[in-house]
């Protein structure tokens, strides 16, 4: 072997040897890894692997996110309890006391819900829906008149976004405001005598008069990027944004005052689109998939998943994408539509 070519190689040995022994000497988590998904309610073991130079030491404490866990003066494992963690990232750390010094290792962990229910769908009913219409948001009043938003198509065939009132049984627009051309109308809510309204990248929602469409108010976003998504729990807004975050507002201010982060069992689910409040959970689209979630809004859990794929027939790319939930809470009765979609339906759902 060349002389040159085997003292290089001589040398790498020796430094990734070097390298191997720094690390193992390192204080740190040899379990979990960082990254690792827990279930909710699963307990796993804390295990440090201590500095080669370290032969006793004064304490360890451990915590997560912040919050003490244990102290030990031992290198016995601790056993993590996530029963009563949030759901998402969360930080472990570990702090070694030894000689009047101090060293910390971290890792994190993922914890998620269990699997959702699955559900598939019956159609109870159709009814006709203008194929004209960008749908962006959807639904009911107590009087089961359906109020619509909907978005400017990409190719501009169906000219502005708009705010529309419908008779959902022939699919007629009683009521018709085209928004100005620089705004993307998207996701709608009412609240009361208003009507909530997004738009998308403007960063500005309209509030109306719920009977005349006279603008009554706008209101700026503030940590979430875009408008996509928008329902009303009876307390507050829930927005969404495209990310896997679901925000809330002020019903009378429409300040953001915090969010959630929506999670399944195998990690954080974004592109949450169009939303709908019903008896306690939030229904929400999943941004070109033919599925609708179940979101405990407390926790961000994901509790069920409804499969859709099939229900409408003249679907033929992301322009005709499922996007359109609306709630009718005197007849109990789930409605789905899409973009431009010619028809309405009224589904229940069957229980896998």
């Amino acid at each position: 072997m060349n002389k040159l070519i085997y003292c290089a190689t001589v040398l790498i040995a020796f430094i990734a040897s070097c390298n191997t022994q720094k690390q193992a000497s390192k204080f740190r988590f040899a379990t979990p890894e960082a990254g690792t998904l827990v279930k909710i309610g699963e307990s796993i073991p804390l295990k440090l692997v201590f500095p080669s130079e370290v032969s006793t030491f004064d304490s360890v404490v451990y915590a997560m996110d912040g919050e003490v866990l244990a102290r030990r003066t031992d290198s016995t494992p601790v056993t993590l309890d996530t029963e009563k963690a949030a759901f998402g990232s969360r930080t472990l750390s570990a702090k070694l006391y030894y000689g009047g010094e101090e060293q910390v290792a971290y890792s994190n962990i993922i914890v998620v819900p269990p699997p959702p229910k699955r559900y598939s769908f019956k159609v109870i009913n159709e009814y006709p829906h203008d194929p004209k219409a960008y749908t962006q948001g959807l639904e009911f009043d107590e009087n089961n008149i359906l109020y619509e938003s909907t978005g400017n198509e990409s190719s501009g065939q169906n000219g502005k976004s708009s705010l529309r009132k419908v008779d959902y049984r022939t699919g007629e627009v009683i009521q018709r405001l085209d928004l100005d051309d620089r705004y993307f109308g998207e996701g709608l809510t009412l609240v009361g005598d208003k009507v909530v309204q997004l738009t998308w990248r403007e960063k500005v929602g309209f509030v109306y008069n719920k009977n005349t469409f006279a603008k009554i108010g706008e209101f700026a976003y503030g940590q979430s990027a875009e408008g996509w998504g928008l329902c009303y729990d009876g307390n507050r807004l829930i927005k969404s944004d495209g990310s896997s975050r679901l925000y809330f507002l002020n019903k009378d201010t429409y300040a953001e005052e915090g969010f959630i982060e929506v999670y399944n069992d195998k990690g954080p689910v974004d592109s949450i689109n169009e939303l709908e409040y019903i008896d306690g959970k939030v229904y929400a689209n999943i941004y070109t998939k033919d599925i609708i979630v179940i979101i405990d809004p407390e926790t961000g859990a994901i509790e069920g998943e409804i499969n859709l794929i099939g229900i409408y027939a003249d679907k033929k790319d992301h322009n005709n994408e499922l996007n359109g939930i609306a709630y009718d809470r005197r007849g109990d009765r789930l409605f789905i539509t899409g973009k431009l979609w010619s028809k309405l339906y009224h589904i229940e759902l069957v229980e896998r």
